[in-house]
This record gives structure tokens, sequence and C-alpha cells, in this order.
């Protein structure tokens, strides 16, 4: 082996060494954000590396996850299921059905071991690239070009979101590029999500999204500096662990007791006058009129979802009423909006408002998940993932 070969080999161990100090120094700052707006609810929880996002809480003692409301945990089918026995003169304990995506314990020593850190997000600019979320890649073209011909490009699916821009000149704005995009564009950019609730993007999935842009790149002709795999994989997982610790959906189950069932025309009645309306998605939607957005819905206490048909014919214990906290721009109201609903659908079913125990939930423990709801609200804002922005949508999706 050459002097210079070994001088190039000592000179990348160099690279990488400081490439991942200088991440963790970017992500201590930021997980010391996160654990300042966590500071006064107890919040953190575990989860390994490469995994999807997990629906956890912790309140004390860790709180197994025993619920499972969502798409990412199937709700049990059997209504008259075994619980444990309720201490009823035990201190209130949220309850599981504040599904907290906690990936990691905010104490220092654990950010102390985390190697593959992330950026500290920046505020996000609307309607461009983000660079601290996505990784991105610029090409140049030799002459201005139209949309069509990075077709081959905005086609692709390779397993994460994939975005691409355009804009005319340094000086002119970026434009989102479709198809049909009229126009010819001087600079071009590919974005690919670095993470949302399916996990962090791989650095196979990466280098993946680095060829397709080589072959857009050389089908223009442009050129273009690729990124570092290794970097942007590492940047993803410690994107996708500050996320875990603020992804939160919150439920609230209307339980019919014992082996009383309600009928799905009854539902569908109570639900439509309380204003949901069935989608696609199996649920009940509350839809704000004036956006369009999804404030929370409404599914089913067992795992079926809700359809005309099977509403017609089925029956089933109870329902959950969802709120995404990262969806809704603000979350506090939305919960407390979700709360009343909650409370109105369940005594005009003739049902009780329970936790995942079967437990009745009374105002002080609402008041305790309403904070938990503030708290999470709080910490994205902290780390510039303001709730219900396409950044959060972009985050918290998959």
């Amino acid at each position: 082996m050459t002097s210079l070969q070994l001088g190039l080999i000592a000179a990348g161990v160099v690279l990488v060494v400081g490439v991942i100090i200088y991440n963790w120094l970017q992500e201590r700052r930021v997980r010391h954000r996160i654990r300042e707006a966590f500071r006064d609810t107890g919040l953190a929880s575990e989860r390994s590396e490469g995994e999807p996002r997990e629906s956890l809480l912790r309140g004390g003692p860790r709180v197994e996850p025993t619920l499972a409301r969502s798409e990412h945990a199937p709700a049990a089918e059997n209504p008259a299921r075994e619980t444990e026995a309720v201490d009823d003169d035990a201190p209130y304990e949220p309850p599981l059905e504040i599904q907290a995506r906690i990936a990691s314990d905010l104490s220092v020593e654990t950010i102390g071991a985390d190697l593959d850190l992330a950026p500290a997000l920046a505020p996000q600019a609307a309607g461009a690239p983000d660079s601290d979320i996505e990784c991105v890649v610029t090409l140049q073209p030799v002459r201005p070009v139209s949309a069509g011909a990075i077709a081959s490009g905005m086609h692709a699916r390779i397993g994460k979101p994939l975005r691409w821009f355009g804009r005319r000149s340094a000086e002119s704005p970026w434009q989102r590029l479709r198809s049909d995009t009229a126009g010819e564009f001087a600079e071009i950019v590919g974005c690919l999500l670095l993470a949302d609730r399916s996990g962090a993007a791989s650095m196979q999935l990466i280098e993946a999204f680095v060829r397709l842009a080589g072959n857009v790149a050389a089908s223009v002709p442009a050129a273009f500096v690729p990124p570092d795999p290794v970097r942007e994989a590492a940047r993803a997982e410690a994107l996708d662990r500050i996320c875990a610790d603020l992804d939160v959906q919150i439920g609230l189950t209307i339980l019919k007791p014992g082996p009383t069932m309600i009928t799905g025309t009854r539902l569908r009645g109570v639900a439509e006058a309380a204003g949901f309306r069935l989608g696609d998605s199996g649920r009940f939607d509350w839809v704000q009129g004036e956006t369009g957005t999804v404030l929370y819905s409404l599914a089913n206490y067992r795992s079926d979802p809700f359809t005309a048909e099977t509403l017609r014919h089925a029956s089933t214990p109870g329902a959950v009423l969802l709120l995404d906290v990262p969806h809704v721009t603000d979350p506090v109201h939305a919960f407390d909006q979700m709360k009343l609903v909650a409370k109105r659908m369940a005594q005009t079913l003739d049902a009780t408002l329970v936790d995942d125990n079967r437990r009745p939930l009374d105002d002080a423990a609402l008041a305790a998940i309403r904070e938990q709801v503030q708290a999470t609200a709080a910490a994205l804002r902290n780390v510039n993932i303001e709730p219900g922005s396409p950044r959060a949508l972009a985050l918290f999706g998959g």
C-alpha cells in the first residue's frame, strides 16, 4: 500500500469522525430544547433504532402500550376482553389512549450516548425545499429545461415522498414542479423526505434516490453534486428519533356497559348530528369548514372499519375519538372541542367515557390529558415544527 493510499484512508477517517462529532453536538442542542419543553411533564420512552415509531406512554413507571386504536395498532376485536384490576384509590395516571410516540429518554446521559444526530431545525420557508427534513440534490442544467424533462424523476416511487422544485433564476422563487407545470427552469432540485411515521430513510433508499437524481441529470443534461448517503442516513435516523419524541395521538373511548351494543345506524345518526362525516378511511371525520382540515376522527372500537354497508347491519360496543396532535394547527383547542363532543355523544348513547382499562374519565383525568396535549404542542413549536404545518404533516404522515 502506497503512502498516498494511506494518506487518503487517514483523511477519510478524520472526515467521518468530524461529521459524527459535528452532528452529535447539533442534536445535543436540539434535544436539550425538547427536554426543556417537556421538563414539567415527565414524558420519556424507549425505541430501537430503525423501527417504525411505536405508541408508548410514560408517566412515572413504564406503561406497556396495550391500547390499539390506529392503523399502527388495530383495536381488540373482543369487547369482553379481560382487564387488570384497577385501584380506585390510586392517583390517576393518564390513560393508554394517549398514544405518545416518544422514542428516547430525554436525559443528558442518553443524549450523550447518541452518535448519529440531527441538525437543529430552522424555521420553514413556505413553498420551498426543506433541507432540514429532506435530502436535497441540486441540478444545474446546461440550458433551461421544462418540467417534462425530469418526468422520470417526478414519477419515481422509491419508498419515501419525493418533491421536485424549479426556479427560473437564482433570484426567482422556487416553484413546485408537476408534469403540467409550464415554463423553463435554470435550476432544479429533487427532495427526498428523510423520516415519517414508517421510520427513517435507510442508506439504501437514499442511495437509490441519488442514483435517480444522477439519471435525471444525465438525461437533461445537468451538473449535480451527490450528497453523502452515510451522512444523510445518519440525519434521517436522528430526525426520526426527535420526531418520535413528539409524536402523540389522543383517543377518548365511548363504551357501552356490559353486553349491550350500539347499532351502526344509531351510531351514524349520532355521529353525523355531532358534525362527523363518514370518510374513505373507515372513520368518521370532523372537518373544519373554513380550511377543510380534519380536526379529529371517530373510529370503531373494534378493528373493523366503518362503511355505509357495515353500519347498516353491524353493531359495536363503542367508538374512539382520535386527535392527531401534530396534524392540527391548534391542538389544545381541538382537544377541548373533541372532549365536549365525546361527552355529549356518550350521554346520548347512554355510554361511558373511559380509558383503556375501562375506568371512567372524569374532569381531572381529562385535564391531565389536556396538559399532555399542551406540552406536546409547545415542544413541537420549540423545535420549529409548527403543528398542522406542511413540515409537521410530512414528518408525521406515512
